[in-house]
C-alpha cells in the first residue's frame, strides 16, 4: 500500500540509434583486404617481386586503412544520430513485493530453477 501512496518517479532521457563500432571496423578491413587481394595479384606488376609478398604488403596497408576509414564512417554515423536523438520522459514502475506476484500463466517455478 505504501508503494501507491508514494509518487512515482519521472525522469528525462534520450534516445538513439547509435552504431556498433565493431561492424564497421571488421567490413573496413575486409574492404581493405580485398582490394589489397585486387592489387595484388589482378594487376600486372614488377616480376622481381612475388605476387604473395605484394599482397602481404598491401594487406598490411590497406586493412589498417578500411579499418581507419570504418572507423571514420561509424563516427559520422554516430554524430548524426546525436543530432535525431529524440527526448523522453520516464516514470518509474514500482517493484511488487515477492508475495503479491501474479501468475500470467507460465510456469514460474521452471523459469525460477533456471536462474543463475
Amino acid at each position: 500500500m505504501a508503494s501507491e501512496d508514494t509518487p512515482a518517479e519521472r525522469r528525462e532521457i534520450t534516445v538513439r540509434r547509435a552504431p556498433k563500432y565493431v561492424p564497421f571496423l571488421i567490413l573496413g578491413g575486409l574492404v581493405g583486404v580485398i582490394v589489397a587481394a585486387v592489387i595484388a595479384f589482378a594487376l600486372p606488376g614488377d616480376p622481381s617481386y612475388e605476387p604473395s609478398s605484394v599482397f602481404g604488403f598491401f594487406l598490411v596497408l590497406f586493412g589498417a586503412g578500411g579499418v581507419i576509414l570504418g572507423a571514420i564512417v561509424a563516427l559520422l554515423l554516430d554524430r548524426l544520430s546525436v543530432r535525431r536523438a529524440e527526448h523522453a520522459v520516464v516514470e518509474a514502475v514500482p517493484e511488487e513485493a515477492p508475495g503479491n506476484e501474479t501468475d500470467d500463466g507460465e510456469d514460474s517455478g521452471a523459469a525460477a530453477g533456471r536462474q543463475s
